[in-house]
């Protein structure tokens, strides 16, 4: 997960560097954004995730890094057909979270699970508010 956060970080980097002109003739600057133009719908996940996630009392402060770090493997689980209860059992998914300077409170674990699920992978969000509530934690 670091691997692909870290790739991506360059990619966007890249991108960032890249935008030179061919014509050295060329004085006027860079065209903008026309403000109809819309974010990626990448952008817009990652706003609406962070938006819910910000909104959820932590033990400490997790960095946007830490938080964004979730959604992914989560779904993938959800998708390989793992439980919300496999995925935060330390011993088996692991996927709870905490990290080494903060930490969740359960009901607020599950509030972060059901804000990156609804945003991320929508399709497993009616399954995961089923156990929750089933288990009496939601």
């Amino acid at each position: 997960m670091r691997h692909a956060t870290i790739l991506l970080a360059a990619g966007l980097l890249a991108g960032l560097t890249a935008c030179g002109t061919d014509s050295p003739s060329n004085d006027k600057p860079a065209a903008q954004s026309s403000p109809s133009s819309s974010p990626s719908p990448w952008v817009v996940q990652r706003e609406q995730y962070l938006e819910a996630a910000h909104s959820i009392p932590f033990n400490g402060t997790p960095s946007d890094v830490e938080l964004l770090g979730y959604p992914e493997p989560w779904c993938d689980a959800l998708k390989e057909g793992h439980s919300v209860e496999w995925m935060f059992d330390i011993f088996k998914g692991g996927m709870y979270p905490i990290g080494e300077e903060w930490g969740t409170a359960e009901p607020d674990a599950h509030e972060l699970l059901v804000a990156g699920v609804r945003v991320y992978c929508p399709e497993h969000l009616s399954a995961v508010q089923e156990e929750l509530r089933a288990s009496g934690k939601y």
